[in-house]
This record gives C-alpha cells, sequence and structure tokens, in this order.
C-alpha cells in the first residue's frame, strides 16, 4: 500500500511537471530559479522527503540546454584545465619518497608486465599495502616508457582526468543539474590539494582508485534507475572490488552510496513525521538497500583485515601516539582540510604529528566546529537533503586516513582529501545555487564567482605543482613550510648527497639528528657521507648507533662493513656482510662486496660464488658483472680463469655504462687479452687510459698503463 501511494504522488509530480513546462513554453521562459539550466523550478506542492528542486526521474536531460555540445565541451574543458595544471609534471623527474620502492628501485617493476610480476603483485605485500592493480599499472608505465619519469607522470594525468571527467557525467546523471556538476567537477580537478595524488608517482594508488570509485558510482546510478539485474548489480561489485585493489582508501564507499540513496538517487520511503535524522537509519530505510549491500560491505571487510596484515608493522600502537592524542589530531585534521579547501597555502607534503600541535584549545575549537556543522545540517536536512549527503560523504570517507590507527608519521596529508572533499564541493555547490534563487542578477554572479574561483585555482595549483620537479625543490619548500620536519632534512639530505653536494648533505643529516636523535635511517646515511669524505671512523660509529636503534638493519651491516673494508680489516668486514645477507638473502650488493672481500681474502672459489649469486639478483647491475669479469679475466688460478665469459659480462657492463667508464673499459681490455684478443686489448686499454687522464684519476692511469704493457706484448694481465 505504502508502495503504491508513493508511485501516485510520483505521478502527481510529473503530471504537475509538465503542465509547468507547457505554462512556461507559453510566457517564453525555460530556466529554473537558480539559473541553472538543468534544474528544475520548485512545485508549490510538498514534497517527498529528499527530493529535489529536479525531477524525480534525474537521469532525464535537462531542460532548456542541448546536450549534444554542451555536456562533450565541458568534458573537453574539465581535461584543458587538468592539463594546464598538471601537464608541466611531464618534464618531472622521480622524487625519493616512496617513488623508489614503486619504481625505479623496484626489481620486479622494473621487468614490466610480467606473468612472475602479476603473480607478485597479488600475492604479496610490499610498502606495506596490498595493492595488486597499483602494481600492474606501474609495470605496464615499466614495459611502455622505462625509466623516463614523464611516461609515468603521463599516466597520472591521464588518470586524473578520466577520474574528473567520469565525475562530472555521474553527477549530471544523478541530480539533473549540468553546471553545478560541472563546477563541483571543475573544483576537485584543479584544487592545489589535489596535486599530492597526481605530481606523486608512489601516489598511482588514488589516482586509479579514484577512477574506479567513479566507475562504480556510474554502475550503482545505472543499477539503481533500473529494474534489478543480476548483470548491473555485479558490474558495480567487480568494479568496487577492483577499486580495493587499487587502494584500500575505498572501503567506505557502501556507506557512500548509501548517502546517495538518500539524496539524489531519492530510494528511500517518504518520512512524512518530524522524526529527526539520527531515527533515519532504523525507520526509513528500505531493507533490500541494506541487503543490497552486504555483499559490497563483506568486500569491504576482507579489504580492511588484508590492510591491517600488511600495515601491521607500521601502525603506531599506543607507545607512540597516545590514543587521546591520535584522536585530538582527528579532530583538528577534519577541520584543518576545510580550512585548506577555502584557502590552500603552506601545503607541504608531509607534516609532522607531535603532542605540541594537539592542544586542548585547538581540540575544543574542532570539536565545536563539527559539532556546530553537523547540528545545522541535521536542522537543515529535511528541506535541505544534499547538506547531509555531502558532509556525511567528507566525514565517512575521511574514516579509513584520519588516524584513528596511525599509520606513518604525518598528523595529516594533502593526498587524503582526494575523494572525501568532493562531498564538501558538492554541499557548498548546491547551497549556493540555492542562495542565489531569488536573485536578480544571479547568472552573471554565479558565473562571475565561478570563474574567479577557478582562476585562482589554476594559479595555485600550477605554483604547487611546480615544487614536485625533483627532490631538492620538494624538500626545500616541505622544510620552508613546516617545522620540526626531520623526515624534510633526511630526505633533502639524501637528495643532496645523490647530486653530490656531500657537505651540505652531512648538515641536513645532521639538522635532523637534532630533532630525532633515534632515527636509524639518518645514522646510517650520515656514516655514508662521512665515509665518502674518507671518515672511516666516525662512519663506523655512526652506523653502530644506526644498529643499536634497529639491530635487523641489513644496509647498516653493509655499510658497516664497507667501512671496515676500506680500513683494511676485511674479516671484519666479510663478518658483517654475512649478517647482511642473514637478513636480507637477496640483497645484491652485499653479495658483489663480500665476493670483493673474499677474493682479497685469497678465497677464490667463494668469492666467484658470491659475485654469481649477485648477477643472479641484479642481472643487470653493471658492478657486479664487472666484478666477475675482472675475476674470470685475471685470476692468479688458471682453472678459474675463462676469457671468453669474461669478455661477454665486460661488454655488458661497459653498455651499461655507456662506454665511458674507464675501470669498466679496462676490466674488458683484460678480458680481451685472456681471451686473445690482444689488438682490442690495446685500443681498449689506451681508451680508459685517456678517459681516466681526462678524469685526473692518476691511481687508475698508473695501473692501466702497467696492464697495457702486458698486452702491448701480448700477453694476458693476472694477478700475482
Amino acid at each position: 500500500m505504502g508502495d503504491d501511494f508513493l508511485r501516485l504522488r510520483c505521478y502527481g509530480y510529473h503530471l504537475f511537471k509538465l503542465m509547468s513546462r507547457r505554462s512556461k513554453k507559453k510566457t517564453g521562459s525555460g530556466k529554473g530559479p537558480t539559473g541553472d539550466s538543468s534544474a528544475s523550478v520548485r512545485p508549490a506542492v510538498k514534497m517527498q522527503k529528499g527530493a529535489t528542486d529536479h525531477p524525480l526521474e534525474a537521469g532525464s536531460p535537462p531542460a532548456g540546454w542541448p546536450d549534444r555540445w554542451t555536456v562533450p565541451g565541458v568534458c573537453i574543458f574539465l581535461a584543458a584545465m587538468v592539463w594546464v595544471v598538471f601537464g608541466q609534471t611531464l618534464g618531472f623527474g622521480f622524487v625519493n619518497f616512496d617513488d623508489n620502492l614503486y619504481i625505479y628501485e623496484n626489481p620486479i617493476v622494473l621487468k614490466g608486465l610480467t606473468f612472475p610480476g602479476i603473480l607478485w603483485a597479488f600475492t604479496h605485500f610490499w610498502a606495506f599495502n596490498w595493492h595488486p592493480l597499483t602494481w600492474l599499472s606501474h609495470m605496464l608505465d615499466c614495459q611502455f616508457y622505462g625509466l623516463n619519469a614523464g611516461g609515468h607522470h603521463l599516466t597520472n594525468v591521464l588518470l586524473h582526468a578520466a577520474t574528473v571527467i567520469l565525475l562530472f557525467l555521474v553527477l549530471r546523471r544523478m541530480t539533473g543539474c549540468l553546471w553545478r556538476s560541472a563546477f563541483v567537477a571543475a573544483v576537485f580537478a584543479i584544487h592545489p590539494l589535489r596535486v599530492e595524488s597526481v605530481a606523486w608517482l608512489a601516489e598511482r594508488k588514488d589516482v586509479l582508485s579514484g577512477l574506479f570509485f567513479m566507475l562504480t558510482l556510474g554502475a550503482y546510478v545505472g543499477y539503481a534507475r533500473h529494474p534489478w539485474s543480476p548483470a548491473r548489480y555485479g558490474l558495480v561489485v567487480l568494479l568496487f572490488a577492483l577499486g580495493l585493489m587499487c587502494k584500500p582508501m575505498l572501503v567506505t564507499l557502501p556507506f557512500v552510496l548509501l548517502l546517495l540513496d538518500y539524496w539524489p538517487l531519492n530510494r528511500l520511503q517518504a518520512n512524512t513525521g518530524n522524526e529527526p535524522v539520527f531515527r533515519l537509519a532504523r525507520r526509513q530505510i528500505p531493507r533490500r538497500l541494506i541487503l543490497e549491500k552486504l555483499p559490497l560491505l563483506g568486500l569491504t571487510v576482507a579489504s580492511c583485515v588484508i590492510t591491517i596484515f600488511a600495515q601491521a608493522r607500521v601502525i603506531q600502537l599506543s607507545e607512540n601516539l597516545s590514543l587521546p592524542l591520535r584522536l585530538g589530531n582527528v579532530l583538528i585534521s577534519c577541520v584543518a582540510y576545510m580550512d585548506q579547501m577555502f584557502w590552500p597555502s603552506g601545503l607541504a607534503v608531509l607534516y609532522p604529528v607531535t603532542a605540541g600541535d594537539v592542544r586542548i584549545a585547538g581540540v575544543a575549537l574542532s570539536l565545536a566546529v563539527l559539532a556546530g556543522i553537523s547540528t545545522g545540517v541535521i536542522i537543515l536536512h529535511r528541506r535541505l537533503p544534499y547538506l547531509l549527503t555531502g558532509w556525511l560523504w567528507y566525514l565517512i570517507m575521511l574514516v579509513p586516513v584520519i588516524g584513528i590507527l596511525q599509520v606513518g608519521l604525518q598528523a595529516r596529508a594533502d593526498r587524503y582529501t582526494y575523494l572525501p572533499q568532493i562531498g564538501l564541493y558538492l554541499l557548498l555547490t548546491w547551497a549556493a545555487a540555492d542562495l542565489c534563487a531569488g536573485w536578480r542578477h544571479r547568472r552573471v554572479l554565479l558565473a562571475g564567482g565561478a570563474a574567479t574561483i577557478l582562476v585562482a585555482l589554476i594559479f595555485c595549483a600550477r605554483a604547487q605543482t611546480a615544487y614536485w620537479k625533483n627532490s631538492e625543490s620538494l624538500w626545500t619548500h616541505t622544510l620552508a613550510r613546516t617545522s620540526n620536519n626531520y623526515i624534510a632534512h633526511y630526505s633533502l639530505g639524501k637528495a643532496l648527497f645523490e647530486q653530490g653536494n656531500v657537505d651540505e648533505a652531512i648538515a641536513q643529516y645532521q639538522k635532523a639528528l637534532q630533532i630525532k636523535p633515534d632515527y636509524a635511517d639518518v645514522h646510517e646515511t650520515l656514516g655514508n657521507a662521512l665515509l665518502q669524505k674518507g671518515n672511516a671512523d666516525e662512519a663506523i660509529t655512526q652506523y653502530q648507533a644506526a644498529l643499536q636503534i634497529n639491530p635487523h638493519n641489513a644496509g647498516a651491516f653493509y655499510n658497516l662493513g664497507n667501512a671496515l673494508f676500506e680500513q683494511g680489516n676485511v674479516d671484519e668486514a666479510i663478518a658483517q656482510y654475512r649478517k647482511a645477507l642473514q637478513i636480507k638473502p637477496d640483497y645484491a650488493d652485499a653479495h658483489n662486496n663480500l665476493g670483493a672481500a673474499l677474493f682479497r681474502q685469497g678465497n677464490v672459489d667463494e668469492a666467484i660464488a658470491q659475485y654469481q649469486r649477485a648477477l643472479q639478483i641484479k642481472p643487470d647491475k653493471a658492478e657486479v658483472q664487472n666484478n666477475l669479469a675482472w675475476l674470470l679475466a685475471t685470476c692468479p688460478h688458471a682453472s678459474l680463469r675463462n676469457g671468453n665469459q669474461a669478455v661477454a659480462l665486460a661488454e655488458r657492463a661497459n653498455q651499461l655504462t655507456g662506454d665511458g667508464n674507464p675501470a669498466m673499459l679496462g676490466t674488458l681490455a683484460a678480458a680481451y687479452a685472456e681471451a686473445g684478443r690482444f689488438p682490442e686489448a690495446v685500443a681498449t686499454a689506451q681508451h680508459a687510459l685517456q678517459l681516466a687522464a681526462a678524469k685526473s684519476n692518476t691511481a687508475l692511469a698508473g695501473s692501466l698503463q702497467a696492464e697495457l704493457k702486458f698486452y702491448q706484448a701480448g700477453r694476458p694481465f693476472h694477478l700475482d
């Protein structure tokens, strides 16, 4: 009986709309009160709860505007805005913040899309996550672009542009409002808070999961607007599952769908009484809407369990960040994200969380703001239902990343707003349009205001994107916008060290240790910088400090072995290399250096075995190939020498280094000589000698000169 009554009311409403449109044709009016050509006039009769100022069948084309050209034009405009802001990233490189884990130091990803790689993506946790589709997308990029960072950035930009366009199309289909939907999508496209998700290659999971989020919404609208179909419903479940395999951030999507059932899809029963909104779930949600969400909720639970297992090692427990501190940071972060939405200044890649930042006054003020907004939304939800949908969209989608279970060292992150803030954009856009409904010049004012906002956002977002050009500019900017940020000092130090600015790198490492003395990674990298400057004793002290903090750090054992080897303490160096390999058996560099130490010790057989193991792990590592080639060409034991194999390895090592490394060329000359190819050995050694002299490497030049005399005499060079 209730369904029949509701159906009669809907028929009556459509009849009223038809009569209203015919009346408008006589008066020459074809626009709604908001000036949005896709919005319909609010009827004079009382509408059902949750209805909006547009036809109940919101999927119908908006009146008064030619969709044939407008919708494609809006899509092109949105794509153009994305390109204006993010097209510059095609000239950017990788950054030293997780890009190494995801791309340029990940041996499985670097091989491109392979069957073993696909199997690995679905069966392994890596970087404390399980997101196989994200890994597959990185593998495809390496398949097509190799380590050309511009190609990887292009993929991010294209994925974001597709997500933006889908957001516009889905919103328009749900609400029937063309220009409001276009404005929401435009703000989402170019807000400076989007920069981190698009310009950071390691955040591919954001833009990829966002794409599947929009596809799921679109499939759900199609399912909800038509008679029940297993194919349509199965498509919703499939797309949601794929989205979870990009990033578990989407676990709250079933609750977002329930909000959309309330508004704008209007799938809930009419509320004819004065019941408050908190009784809605008990009294107003039909059972079928709950039942259809159960399979989606099952996927949510499974994804949560997998994520907890994957991130168990990095979830900050109460001894690191107390529960009151985390809850206080939750409230402050919710308000901080809204503040950054209106005034996107001071943005940074990392906001460190400290007890001093979570003050009682800030927590109380944030609680008051959130409570005030929530109260207003509840009071107005019957007349303005989009307020409830938009506000709860924002709050619910923030739950997985709000910090109740703290993962990582950040208080908050710009990337966490990628999907949640769509709810706020929707809320504010619809509210502004309704507020201006009675204004005389509302079209001009709304269009002018929207254009001003978008232009301002474009300029801000372009400037923010430019900081992601390289690691040095990224971390320099971060340090200018944050304080006590030891991660930023450490990361800037690494960038400077890679550029050869060792003294500046040491200064940044020391600043990081002043803020956090028990940061093991900084002790280790400071030791590397000191070792490069020839200060092996201080380097050993730093490595030992790192191991006291983290005794399971394979890298610290490896680097300690390097320092001891440089001091001539070969036996102790071998012991440290073996400890590193106990922790990390596939540590190619440790196998390589252990081989060098064993060779120095005279254990040639085991040295060869270690080189070969390193080569199995990293077949394209030039240093390993060079070392093994040198041993096979110059070993004092004739039974272990193999000239032809040495030539193959040395030629590959020389190729990988661009035929410009004098040490590699010296090895190749020795290999040619061992293989009896003395004219090539002489020519290669002379070329190597010229390069060594040009680089003022007198020690290497002296060795090459001595070896060249052997080749000119028709003799191979062998070690004593």
